[in-house]
Protein backbone atom coordinates (compact mmCIF):
# COMPACT_ATOMS: atom_id res chain seq x y z
CA UNK A 1 0.00 0.00 0.00
CA UNK A 2 0.89 3.32 -1.01
CA UNK A 3 2.84 5.36 2.48
CA UNK A 4 0.96 8.20 2.15
CA UNK A 5 -2.38 6.07 2.50
CA UNK A 6 -1.09 4.22 5.25
CA UNK A 7 -0.81 7.04 7.80
CA UNK A 8 -4.71 7.63 7.13
CA UNK A 9 -5.39 3.76 7.26
CA UNK A 10 -3.77 3.61 10.88
CA UNK A 11 -6.05 6.48 11.69
CA UNK A 12 -8.97 4.87 10.74
CA UNK A 13 -8.05 1.83 12.37
CA UNK A 14 -7.67 3.70 15.82
CA UNK A 15 -11.29 5.17 15.45
CA UNK A 16 -12.32 2.20 14.76
CA UNK A 17 -10.86 0.11 17.75
CA UNK A 18 -11.45 2.95 20.04
CA UNK A 19 -15.27 2.97 19.20
CA UNK A 20 -15.04 -0.99 19.96
CA UNK A 21 -13.57 -0.51 23.29
CA UNK A 22 -15.58 2.34 23.86
CA UNK A 23 -18.49 -0.85 23.31
CA UNK A 24 -17.15 -2.73 25.79
CA UNK A 25 -17.81 -0.46 28.82
CA UNK A 26 -21.51 -0.64 27.67
CA UNK A 27 -23.08 -2.89 29.88
CA UNK A 28 -25.71 -5.49 27.76
CA UNK A 29 -27.62 -6.92 31.14
CA UNK A 30 -25.00 -9.24 31.46
CA UNK A 31 -22.04 -9.08 33.54
CA UNK A 32 -19.08 -8.15 31.83
CA UNK A 33 -15.59 -6.97 33.42
CA UNK A 34 -14.88 -4.43 31.27
CA UNK A 35 -17.66 -2.02 32.00
CA UNK A 36 -15.16 -1.21 35.17
CA UNK A 37 -11.98 -0.41 32.88
CA UNK A 38 -12.60 3.29 33.20
CA UNK A 39 -13.57 2.92 37.03
CA UNK A 40 -10.35 3.82 39.03
CA UNK A 41 -9.74 3.82 42.99
CA UNK A 42 -7.71 5.81 45.11
CA UNK A 43 -4.25 3.25 45.67
CA UNK A 44 -2.34 5.44 47.79
CA UNK A 45 -3.00 8.41 46.57
CA UNK A 46 -2.60 7.00 42.96
CA UNK A 47 -5.75 6.65 40.79
CA UNK A 48 -5.37 3.05 39.92
CA UNK A 49 -7.74 0.37 37.91
CA UNK A 50 -9.99 -1.94 39.86
CA UNK A 51 -7.96 -4.69 37.79
CA UNK A 52 -4.59 -3.50 39.40
CA UNK A 53 -6.06 -3.83 42.84
CA UNK A 54 -7.80 -6.81 43.30
CA UNK A 55 -8.96 -10.05 41.07
CA UNK A 56 -12.31 -9.25 39.01
CA UNK A 57 -14.01 -12.17 37.87
CA UNK A 58 -17.76 -12.93 36.85
CA UNK A 59 -18.94 -16.08 39.22
CA UNK A 60 -22.51 -15.62 37.43
CA UNK A 61 -23.72 -14.25 34.45
CA UNK A 62 -25.13 -11.21 36.04
CA UNK A 63 -22.88 -10.46 38.79
CA UNK A 64 -18.90 -9.30 39.06
CA UNK A 65 -17.04 -10.46 41.90
CA UNK A 66 -14.27 -8.19 43.28
CA UNK A 67 -11.53 -9.69 45.80
CA UNK A 68 -8.92 -6.94 46.70
CA UNK A 69 -5.70 -7.66 47.58
CA UNK A 70 -6.03 -5.46 50.52
CA UNK A 71 -8.53 -5.36 52.76
CA UNK A 72 -8.45 -1.92 53.50
CA UNK A 73 -9.35 -1.17 49.86
CA UNK A 74 -12.73 -2.08 49.96
CA UNK A 75 -13.94 1.33 51.23
CA UNK A 76 -12.23 2.89 48.43
CA UNK A 77 -13.15 0.20 46.05
CA UNK A 78 -17.11 0.85 46.66
CA UNK A 79 -16.50 4.28 46.69
CA UNK A 80 -14.76 4.63 43.27
CA UNK A 81 -18.01 2.26 41.73
CA UNK A 82 -20.59 4.30 43.71
CA UNK A 83 -19.18 7.75 41.78
CA UNK A 84 -18.81 6.03 38.83
CA UNK A 85 -21.67 6.00 35.95
CA UNK A 86 -21.66 2.41 35.81
CA UNK A 87 -25.37 3.05 38.40
CA UNK A 88 -25.41 -0.26 40.32
CA UNK A 89 -24.76 -0.07 44.57
CA UNK A 90 -22.21 -3.12 45.29
CA UNK A 91 -22.31 -5.08 48.26
CA UNK A 92 -19.62 -6.12 50.47
CA UNK A 93 -19.09 -9.29 52.53
CA UNK A 94 -15.99 -7.76 54.63
CA UNK A 95 -13.88 -9.84 51.80
CA UNK A 96 -15.47 -9.29 48.42
CA UNK A 97 -17.29 -6.81 46.66
CA UNK A 98 -20.13 -8.24 44.81
CA UNK A 99 -22.16 -5.87 41.39
CA UNK A 100 -25.03 -7.60 40.62
CA UNK A 101 -26.57 -6.27 37.49
CA UNK A 102 -30.46 -5.86 37.05
CA UNK A 103 -32.28 -6.91 34.24
CA UNK A 104 -32.50 -3.96 31.87
CA UNK A 105 -35.79 -2.65 31.04
CA UNK A 106 -37.21 -2.21 27.80
CA UNK A 107 -36.63 1.45 27.82
CA UNK A 108 -33.19 1.25 29.24
CA UNK A 109 -32.13 -1.28 26.45
CA UNK A 110 -33.59 1.57 23.79
CA UNK A 111 -31.59 4.33 25.25
CA UNK A 112 -28.40 1.87 25.11
CA UNK A 113 -28.94 1.24 21.63
CA UNK A 114 -29.66 5.51 21.21
CA UNK A 115 -26.20 5.91 22.88
CA UNK A 116 -24.73 2.95 20.68
CA UNK A 117 -26.05 4.56 17.69
CA UNK A 118 -24.98 8.27 18.45
CA UNK A 119 -20.86 6.83 19.31
CA UNK A 120 -21.03 4.63 16.41
CA UNK A 121 -21.83 8.30 14.34
CA UNK A 122 -19.30 10.03 16.30
CA UNK A 123 -16.69 7.68 14.82
CA UNK A 124 -18.07 7.80 11.11
CA UNK A 125 -17.45 11.68 11.94
CA UNK A 126 -13.70 11.10 12.77
CA UNK A 127 -13.44 8.91 9.92
CA UNK A 128 -14.61 11.38 7.65
CA UNK A 129 -12.29 14.26 9.10
CA UNK A 130 -9.79 12.13 8.53
CA UNK A 131 -10.66 11.44 4.80
CA UNK A 132 -10.91 15.08 4.67
CA UNK A 133 -7.64 15.24 5.87
CA UNK A 134 -6.35 13.15 3.34
CA UNK A 135 -7.95 14.79 0.59
CA UNK A 136 -6.42 18.33 1.89
CA UNK A 137 -2.91 16.33 2.18
CA UNK A 138 -3.11 14.97 -2.10
CA UNK A 139 -4.16 18.45 -2.85
CA UNK A 140 -1.11 19.74 -2.06
CA UNK A 141 0.55 17.06 -3.61
CA UNK A 142 -0.34 19.13 -6.47
CA UNK A 143 2.36 21.56 -6.05
CA UNK A 144 5.21 18.87 -5.47
CA UNK A 145 5.07 17.75 -9.20
CA UNK A 146 2.39 14.79 -8.82
CA UNK A 147 0.14 14.07 -11.34
CA UNK A 148 -3.16 14.57 -11.49
CA UNK A 149 -4.04 11.35 -11.97
CA UNK A 150 -2.00 9.97 -9.28
CA UNK A 151 -3.75 12.13 -7.05
CA UNK A 152 -7.24 11.49 -8.57
CA UNK A 153 -6.29 7.74 -7.95
CA UNK A 154 -4.65 8.47 -4.37
CA UNK A 155 -8.41 10.19 -3.68
CA UNK A 156 -9.95 7.43 -4.82
CA UNK A 157 -8.34 4.80 -2.71
CA UNK A 158 -9.03 6.87 0.42
CA UNK A 159 -12.78 6.87 -0.44
CA UNK A 160 -12.83 3.15 -0.74
CA UNK A 161 -10.77 3.24 2.48
CA UNK A 162 -13.72 5.34 3.92
CA UNK A 163 -16.62 3.59 2.90
CA UNK A 164 -14.95 0.43 4.18
CA UNK A 165 -14.16 1.51 7.70
CA UNK A 166 -18.05 3.50 7.64
CA UNK A 167 -19.58 -0.56 6.77
CA UNK A 168 -17.50 -1.72 9.77
CA UNK A 169 -18.52 0.75 12.14
CA UNK A 170 -22.04 0.11 10.66
CA UNK A 171 -21.61 -3.78 11.50
CA UNK A 172 -20.59 -2.53 14.92
CA UNK A 173 -23.35 -0.69 15.83
CA UNK A 174 -25.64 -3.63 14.14
CA UNK A 175 -23.84 -6.06 16.48
CA UNK A 176 -23.58 -4.58 19.61
CA UNK A 177 -27.70 -2.90 19.54
CA UNK A 178 -29.00 -6.46 18.94
CA UNK A 179 -26.57 -7.51 21.77
CA UNK A 180 -28.41 -4.85 24.09
CA UNK A 181 -31.88 -5.71 22.58
CA UNK A 182 -31.45 -9.70 23.65
CA UNK A 183 -33.14 -10.35 26.52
Amino acid sequence: MDARLQVFQEKMEKALSYLESDYQTIRAGRANPHVLDKVKVDYYGTPTPIQQVGNVSVPEPRMIQIAPWEKSLIKDIEKAIMMSDIGITPSNDGAVIRLVFPELTEERRKDLVKEVKKKGEEAKVAIRNIRREGNDSFKKLAKEEVSEDEIKELTDKLQKMTDQFVKDIDAAIDSKSKEIMTV
